[in-house]
């Protein structure tokens, strides 16, 4: 089955994205990708890119963090820390291919895409901040691979401008992330039920690319249908690395995936049908029973009769059409009231 295939089939499909949180270390990049699998993520993401290639060496203002977890430090110095070498990449995908998970990479400009192509990337991601990069999502798309593209800080109109860019490469394989760019993201601003209309908007298949701490944000976007979910991952957040202050390690990343199946399992298909279990437990409704000794000539009242628990005598509903009427039977304390004591 081909991956896009693979991610639309319905089930939620789990992205576990390394990003820098290897330190520097392959040896340490092998241990996430082997967590990861345990964890059980359906896939392990990097980032190709090189400082060089997604910005430049400058301290001016431009090119320094204000504010958050990287504040003062420039963006040449946090992505030279932050890369992945692109000598490990096509290692770690042997080595998702062995454990059985799809690998997935980010890329930040065409070398990067040129360099994924010729290791074997099934798929290319598209990171919040390059939705706007409309020639690079164009590049990208023209290799005919699925697209999965986040939306952080994307307005309708940029998000159009990057499914027409796919579709212009004739690439319809695209799957839209609904992602709040905070780092960490905090709850009330996520704003996850835009995934449905991003969906219909945009005719893609949608999930979120969650950067909240927690998997509070992921259960209820598998509730609302997102097919997609990622997060990032790391083997502890004490280590302390780029990233890590906002990632998952993998005990909490397969709680994250039991969470969300059963709550996937919950939200299920519209149905007024029982099921076999409730059938099980139709006896613990009410219906109408004598409450008291009731004998032939006797007339039905709310003192001898009366809606209870179990359900085995007549539906409650027709109480009303039985008050007043004339027993013909005798009826003990405890006996369920009969369709024929209606019909009397």
């Amino acid at each position: 089955m081909k991956l896009f295939d693979i991610i639309s089939n319905g089930d939620v499909y789990f992205i576990a994205e390394m990003s820098g949180n290897h330190g520097g270390s392959l040896e340490k990049a092998m241990e996430i990708v082997a967590a990861a699998s345990v964890a059980g993520a359906d896939c392990l993401k990097l980032q190709t890119y090189t400082a060089d290639t997604i910005t430049i060496d400058c301290d001016s203002s431009d090119f320094q963090t204000l504010k958050g977890l990287w504040q003062g430090r420039t963006l040449y110095d946090l992505y030279k820390e932050a890369y992945t070498p692109w000598e490990w990449q096509g290692e770690i995908k042997s080595e998702c291919e062995r454990l059985g998970m799809d690998f997935l990479s980010s890329v930040f400009d065409p070398t990067s895409v040129d360099f994924l192509e010729s290791i074997g990337c099934e798929a290319y991601k598209i990171a919040s901040p390059e939705l706007v990069d409309i020639p690079l999502i164009e590049y990208a798309a023209s290799k005919g691979k699925p697209m999965v593209i986040s939306c952080g800080m994307g307005t309708v109109e940029e998000i159009q401008d990057a499914v027409d860019a796919c579709h212009r490469m004739n690439n319809d394989q695209i799957v839209l992330l609904k992602c709040t760019s905070e780092y960490p993201a905090v709850y009330a601003d996520m704003n996850i039920a835009t995934m449905a209309d991003m969906r219909e908007r945009f005719g893609c298949t949608v999930g979120l690319s969650d950067h909240s701490m927690g998997w509070t944000v992921d259960v209820a976007a598998a509730a609302l249908g997102a097919s997609v979910i990622e997060k990032h991952f790391c083997i502890t957040r004490a280590e302390e690395t780029v990233d890590s202050a906002f990632s998952m390690d993998c005990e909490e990343f397969k709680s994250m995936i039991e969470a969300v199946r059963c709550a996937r399992d919950a939200v299920g298909h519209v149905t007024y049908e029982r099921t076999p279990r409730e059938e099980e437990n139709i006896a613990g409704r009410r219906s109408l029973y004598a409450v008291a000794p009731i004998h032939i000539g006797d007339t039905f009242t709310n003192e001898n009769i009366r809606s209870i628990r179990p359900a085995h005598g007549l539906a409650s509903k027709h109480l009303p059409k039985l008050l007043g009427k004339t027993a013909r039977r005798d009826i003990p304390f405890g006996s369920p009231i009969r369709q024929e004591d209606l019909d009397s």
